[in-house]
This record gives structure tokens, C-alpha cells and sequence, in this order.
């Protein structure tokens, strides 16, 4: 399906289903999450909280007709208070890695808490994916919508500025899930946001990701050193393991000789997208070939996080299976990581009186048995 139709067929479809409304999930605190859920005409299902911003199941048929859940998630918030792999979560203020927590921006130098290592990871100790976000959802003009926002405080995890972020998710009967971030700043601020999901489209939680195949639209990634921080370089993916211009198994080469996958444990790198006007463009295609599932990815962003599960353990548990080795790939699409300090990579600082804008949509298909 073209990326334009996609693009109006996610935020104008029609869908006859009632306004979503809030059943409690649980408590952080004193404060009340609620837990949403959206639905269209052919089964899927989708639920998101308010805690995180978060998709919570995303249930889609296979080629057989059976709906199952494709993501990773719990059963009950305590699981997602207890984790620290971000699922489902809306991660910010700035999604993925700030070198040593560190940026300068206007001549002052601003200091985030570091989590990773001697960096700072998808917005700090308590970033967007921690907070309760406010849910709205919309009226019979835009059905199967769900809006949520969240007022980030100037200073908040070291950043500058008061910043208010809205993501909106649409669930149409194209069998599209769209999401759209915004965000207005009153300083100058880094802004990255991302949704980061665990997906394994074989609906069983206990098997691995690796006979998945993958396709993503770039020809080139970035590089990183020990600490998982983009060397500057933009490396062509040709002759490497990280060549999916093409489908490929992701099992194929995730263990190969090679330097950046052994600095990741695997695949955690970011993809440059074939996507210079940063238009709503195709940016992978990820197909589980035993169900016949397959998810077509389109965004506005420029790269793509493609994080194979490396340092998924075990724990904590979720819909009665514990989440292993591998059994879950996340595809963020986002700007590159580290971006506040690499003044060629592209622009992610906004400013008062601008307005952040971009989309994610995923597209849903069930594949017969002889197409992988």
C-alpha cells in the first residue's frame, strides 16, 4: 500500500466504534492509570495506558484467522513498575542514547542523569515512559482515537524548557495503527520521541524472534562505539550483516564476525532511512513466515532503532510466559541517537514558537502460506 494512502487512511478513516473509556489498571502512588482499548472491524485490538503513554496488547489475526497478541506486555501494572525494558512506552524527552548525559546548546552546557552506562537513555532516571499522562478521548468526529498528553517541567531530568507533548493513536479499518507525536517548548530543547514496543508477530511470547524476516529502507547505519554512542560515521550497509534492503532472516547473521554486532550483543544500532524529505515513507517490513504476519512500518522520522532483544532475561513475566532471550525486536522510529552532540546529523533541538511534528504508522496484513 502507497505511503499516501496509508497516511490518509490512518488519521481520516471511518470507524463505527464508540469513544473509548477508561477502566482502571491500577495505582502509582495516590494517582489512578487507566487502560484503553480500540478495536476495528476486522479483530484487531489495541490497549494502551496512561502510565507511559503505553501500548499495553496489540492483538492482530494470522493467516489462519486466530488473533493472538503480538507484543510484549504485562498482565498488571506492577509488571511495568517492576521492568526496565521500556515496553510499550512512549520514550522522551529525548528517545535512545546523549552521549555522557551531556549537551550544549546556546553556549550553556546542560547535565541529564545518566542510566546507561556512562549515558543518558531514552530521557533519563524518569522519563516520559515513568510519568501519568492525561488521556482524551475524541469525539464522533475522529472515532477510535485516543489522545495523550503530558506537561514535562523546564529543568525536569535536566532539560530545558517547559515542554507539552501530545501522542495521538488512531486505530482505523485499514488495519492501520497510527501514531502522531507533537510538541511545543518555551526554550530551546532537544526533543526525541519514539514508541518503543517489543513486537513478536508469532503471537508466542516464548519463541524467539530470529526466524522473522526483516526489510528496512536505508542504505546506510550508524556506527557506535563501546558505549553504544554513534561513532559520526554514516556506514553503508552494504556487504555487512546489516544489509536488509532486502528481506532477510534475522537469525541469519545476528552472530556473525563482526565488530558492531558485537559491541550491540546483536542488533541495537540505528538505520538511516532513504527518507530525505522526511515525508510519511515506508521504513521496514517485519513478516513472521510460520503465522503469515506481517507489519509494514511508515514514518516521518529519519532512522530507525532496530533492537533485537539482546538483553532480554527472563524477568519480569507477563501474560503467564516470562519474556527470554530474544523473543522480542523493538523497530523505534526516531532521529539518530546523540544528535544534540553531532551537529550533521539531522536537527532534533526545538524552539519556542515551533511546533514538533511527526508520525508512525503501522500497517497489518495476514500473508497466505506460500508468500514469506
Amino acid at each position: 500500500m502507497a505511503a499516501s494512502l496509508i497516511a490518509a487512511g490512518a488519521m481520516a478513516a471511518v470507524n463505527l466504534q464508540a469513544a473509548p473509556t477508561a477502566q482502571l489498571f491500577g495505582r502509582v502512588g495516590e494517582e489512578k492509570v487507566d487502560i484503553y482499548t480500540l478495536t476495528n472491524r476486522h479483530g484487531i485490538e489495541a490497549r494502551f495506558m496512561t502510565y507511559g503513554a503505553s501500548i499495553v496488547s496489540l492483538k492482530t489475526p494470522d493467516r489462519d484467522g486466530r488473533v493472538q497478541n503480538i507484543v510484549l506486555g504485562f498482565d498488571t501494572l506492577d509488571g511495568y513498575l517492576a521492568a526496565a525494558r521500556y515496553n510499550g512506552a512512549t520514550v522522551g524527552r529525548y528517545a535512545n542514547r546523549i552521549a555522557q548525559g551531556r549537551f550544549t546548546l546556546a553556549g550553556t552546557l546542560y547535565q541529564l542523569p545518566v542510566n546507561n552506562g556512562p549515558n543518558s537513555l531514552h530521557g533519563g532516571i524518569r522519563g516520559f515512559d515513568k510519568r501519568i499522562w492525561h488521556a482524551e478521548p475524541m469525539d464522533s468526529s475522529r472515532p477510535n482515537t485516543l489522545r495523550l498528553t503530558y506537561v514535562s517541567a523546564a529543568g525536569e531530568e535536566g532539560y530545558p524548557g517547559e515542554l507539552t507533548v501530545h501522542v495521538t493513536y488512531r486505530l482505523s479499518d485499514d488495519d492501520t495503527l497510527a501514531i502522531q507525536y507533537e510538541a511545543t517548548s518555551t526554550a530551546a530543547t532537544p526533543v526525541n520521541l519514539a514508541n518503543h514496543t517489543y513486537f513478536n508477530l508469532s503471537g508466542d511470547p516464548s519463541r524467539s524472534i530470529l526466524d522473522h524476516t526483516l526489510q528496512i529502507n536505508a542504505a546506510k547505519f550508524t556506527p557506535v562505539d563501546a558505549t553504544l554512542i554513534p561513532t559520526g560515521e554514516l556506514r553503508a550497509v552494504a556487504a555487512t550483516p546489516f544489509d536488509f534492503r532486502t528481506a532477510a532472516r534475522i537469525g541469519s547473521r545476528i552472530d556473525a564476525e563482526d565488530d558492531q554486532l558485537k559491541l550491540g550483543k546483536g542488533y541495537d544500532h540505528n538505520f538511516v532511512l532513504n527518507n530525505p524529505h522526511a515525508k510519511l515513507t515506508l521504513a521496514a517490513i517485519l513478516t513472521d513466515p510460520g503465522s503469515g504476519r506481517s507489519m509494514a512500518v511508515y514514518t516521518t522520522q529519519p532512522g530507525l532503532q532496530f533492537y533485537s532483544g539482546n538483553n532480554l532475561n527472563g524477568k519480569p513475566s507477563g501474560q503467564g510466559s516470562v519474556y527470554g532471550y530474544r523473543t522480542g525486536l523493538c523497530l523505534e522510529t526516531e532521529h539518530f541517537p546523540d544528535s544534540p552532540n553531532h551537529p550533521a546529523f539531522p536537527n532534533t533541538i526545538l524552539r519556542p514558537g515551533q511546533s514538533y511534528l511527526e508520525q508512525t504508522v503501522l500497517h497489518f496484513r495476514s500473508l497466505p502460506a506460500h508468500i514469506n
